[in-house]
């Protein structure tokens, strides 16, 4: 009952008018961070950082907080709409969401979407309220080999599911990857693969990377090959979803939610890996018409599962930042920093110490899940109208937000041609039918796993056979091996059947 006590003592200091105004106006600013190319959360919670100065310790988390998983919401709709992702959380959302914009769905995309956020979000929070010591204490037992064998799933996983063949999708993966080495070494120190310029020494931004393969390329592509686009192409017949969107979404956001909450309490590389899982499985689960749907009209169980396990991933990542002290993704990061502004060390003993700025957060959670379901649902005709502007006014748009975001990270013009160099990859790619979003996979988790390779060889003293000697480790290879294995002799016994 303790917990139910400091709950409600939350909500109490949550609700009041400051408070529900300073969640309100994060969940709003978040929306809009999201729905912008090129403008994260991390990018806006860093921007505001200066304001901890000024503003009381829990208004402002709450506001930030509000920011973070406002910014999910907000990302799926130029995802749908414009295949633009404005976080790269969204990047699954955009492979459906973007068909089915195309074959007049998109109110029904966006609505599902909102809703599997709200559900997920929800869900997670739940969790967030009751396990947070009990996950977070199993996380802290998964040592290097556990979560190099994660990432290793992971870029499986993205390689065998997306683009039209295994090989591509493996190209893909390794340019990323490449991409994803450059910069200092993160045990040594040395500069790798800079070419002898200052501005790759801290590595490729991974927001250019997105924004170039994504948003850029998208509008440069449509400028260079796709011509004159036709009015009916985008039309669209309703906002609502009918009786068989319910159908399939449904299971979709709670099988989203179940992949997407534990991910979220492992610094395992954000809400990447849980998202492309959950588009897998729902591409597996899929049969008959439904499955016809992936990649031709667009498919409403791409669109549901992979937002609801990018929202409950964002919630649950809460767990080791609020009860470790760890944060799992650069917004995390930066809430961490904003934390310590006020001299409060997220960990073990914050429960205690700061006991009613913890429950305030948790309580503007589910305030800040109703707001968000509030202020998008209503608006799915407005965004809906993204899709009557002119095409060349749309994709200038998308252009000058691009360059403004990209050159405003660090006011540098190496950064603009990077960009642009980056977006041609992307057009390339695209005209050749490799698939972009393994790139950017690569790219988050490979120094990522290149060092929990490293720490996983140390632990073993340099024998590779530690990730057999531990059972988590070695449960993921089998399911590794699985994935690239099983489906390559399921399909050579099939001829040998219809013979």
């Amino acid at each position: 009952m303790d917990i139910w006590n400091q709950l409600l003592q939350g909500f109490a200091t949550a609700g009041t008018p400051v408070n529900l105004l300073w969640a309100f106006v994060g969940c709003a600013l978040g929306t809009a961070v999201g729905v912008l190319p090129g403008i994260g959360p991390a990018t806006a919670v860093a921007m505001l950082l200066p304001i901890t100065a000024k503003v009381e310790a829990t208004a402002s988390m709450i506001f930030f907080a509000g920011i973070y998983y406002g910014a999910m919401y907000g990302g799926s709709t130029t995802s749908i709409l414009l295949n633009t992702p404005g976080e790269t959380a969204s990047m699954v959302t955009a492979m459906e969401g973007n068909k089915m914009a195309k074959s007049g769905r998109a109110g029904a995309a966006l609505a599902t979407s909102a809703i599997g956020s709200f559900v997920a979000g929800t869900i997670a929070t739940i969790l967030v309220t009751l396990f947070a010591p009990v996950v977070a204490e199993f996380a802290v037992k998964l040592g290097p080999p556990e979560y190099f064998m994660l990432m290793l799933l992971a870029f499986t996983t993205v390689s065998a599911v997306l683009g039209q063949s295994s090989v591509r999708g493996l190209t893909a993966l390794f340019v990323g990857l490449a991409a994803g080495l450059v910069g200092m070494d993160q045990i040594t120190g040395q500069a790798r693969y800079t070419g002898g310029v200052p501005e790759l020494l801290d590595g490729v931004e991974i927001v250019l990377v997105a924004v170039g393969l994504f948003a850029v390329a998208e509008a440069l592509h449509a400028v260079l090959f796709e011509g004159k686009v036709v009015e009916s192409e985008n039309k669209m017949s309703r906002v609502t979803m009918t009786k068989s969107d319910w159908r399939r979404s449904i299971p979709a956001w709670l099988r989203g939610t179940a992949i997407g909450a534990p991910f979220g309490c492992i610094p395992a590389g954000g809400t990447e890996i849980p998202t492309f899982l959950s588009y897998a499985t729902e591409k597996k689960l899929a049969k008959g018409s439904d499955k016809a749907e992936f990649g031709t009209k667009g498919a409403i169980e791409g669109v549901a599962g992979p937002e609801a396990a990018n929202n409950a991933t964002v919630t649950a990542a809460l767990i080791p930042l609020l009860t470790l002290g760890i944060p799992t993704s650069n917004t995390t990061a930066i809430l961490l920093g904003a934390f310590q502004n006020y001299g409060i060390q997220p960990g073990p003993q914050l429960f205690s110490s700061s006991s009613a700025l913890v429950w305030a957060l948790i309580a503007s959670l589910y305030i800040g899940n109703v707001m968000l379901l509030v202020l998008n649902l209503p608006l799915i005709g407005m965004w809906v109208k993204l899709l009557k502007v002119p095409k060349p006014q749309l994709y200038a748009g998308i252009l000058v937000f691009a360059t403004v975001g990209a050159y405003g990270m660090r006011q540098s013009a190496f950064d603009l041609f990077l960009l642009y160099a980056i977006a041609i990859l992307g057009l390339v790619m695209r005209r050749f039918n490799f698939p972009t979003a393994p790139v950017l996979v690569g790219m988050i988790l490979g120094p990522l796993a290149e060092a929990q390779l490293r720490n996983a060889i140390s632990i073993g003293e340099g024998s590779p056979m530690v990730f057999l000697q531990r059972p988590m480790s070695l449960t993921l290879l089998i399911v590794v091996v699985s994935i690239l294995v099983v489906p390559r002799l399921l399909n050579r016994r099939r001829p040998a059947r219809l013979a």
